[in-house]
């Protein structure tokens, strides 16, 4: 990958696959920003979060789709593809900007844990490089992705301009339909499944089992992304990959656990005044 004038290099990548009609979405989108290489799984790999190939070799290849664009399949998981891109198509020199999705169905709230879509975002923020990861509420392999095109360009256009915050990526979700109201920055929703694994036999009489569940939000605020999707608005929520849960860290401190740091002459206590540098 080289370079070409003085346009932004973009990535984009997904976890619905090469064939999917939410990247074809995004990679249009950032065809008006700049230079787009295009690297997503060659098959469909929802719900993969932040998995990782090991033990077996990944598959990498060259495909042409669509006319004037480099992409490529790759036979491992989303945060493979970004992390092959990196090494070796921009061969260690980042794009400016990496984007995911557009997904098949919502990432807001706790679905950002299990989301490739997300994942593939946070090891591009991890790289640092700035990541966007694009959700619509729609399932639907033909979903109309055509209403939150605008939206992605401008809040792509800011990324690009101001940057984002050290350690931090967006999680942008659109409601379906293009009754837009507008676009509202949130926090994440405190919301959960409520599983079920629905017990079936297949043609042999041996059961296996089929994951549902209901969606349960115990958050009444009027600043998540739930609630920002139920009246119309495209959430965008700041996301972080440092997990450290900062509130709990004067609580541990609490506890009578010095008794085996008496004799070391290392800190007993961990203190996170902003909430880095923990020693």
């Amino acid at each position: 990958m080289t370079k070409q004038n003085t346009k932004p290099n973009i990535l984009v990548v997904n976890d619905d696959g090469i064939t999917a009609t939410g990247i074809k979405a995004l990679m249009v989108v950032m065809q008006e920003l700049g230079n787009v290489v295009v690297v997503a799984p060659d098959s469909p790999q929802s719900g993969m979060g932040h998995a990782i190939t090991i033990g077996k070799p990944i598959r990498f290849d060259k495909v042409n789709l669509y006319d004037g664009v480099e992409m490529y399949k790759c036979s491992g998981t989303p945060v493979d593809c970004v992390k092959l891109a990196v090494n070796k198509i921009f061969k260690g020199k980042k794009p400016d900007l990496c984007v995911s999705g557009i997904n098949h169905g919502l990432n807001n709230s706790i679905n950002v844990i299990y989301s490739g879509t997300m994942s593939a975002a946070v090891e591009g923020a991890i790289e640092k490089i700035p990541s966007i990861g694009f959700s619509l509420d729609d399932f639907a392999q033909d979903a109309d992705f055509e209403h939150c095109k605008k939206y992605i360009k401008t809040i792509c256009e800011q990324v690009l301009s101001h940057g984002l915050p050290e350690a931090t990526l967006l999680n942008v979700n659109f409601p379906k339909g293009d009754n837009i109201k507008g676009i509202k920055i949130c926090r994440q929703a405190n919301a959960k499944w409520a599983e079920e694994f629905e017990e079936r036999t297949d043609p042999y009489k041996r059961p296996y089992y089929w994951l549902t569940g209901v969606f349960q939000n115990f958050d009444k605020g009027e600043d998540t992304d739930v609630w920002a999707l139920d009246h119309h608005f495209v959430s965008v929520v700041p996301v972080q990959f440092d997990l450290t849960a900062h509130h709990a860290i004067p609580v541990l401190n609490s506890w009578d656990l010095d008794v085996y740091n008496k004799k070391s002459s290392a800190p007993t206590k961990t203190s996170s005044p902003d909430g880095f540098n923990l020693g």
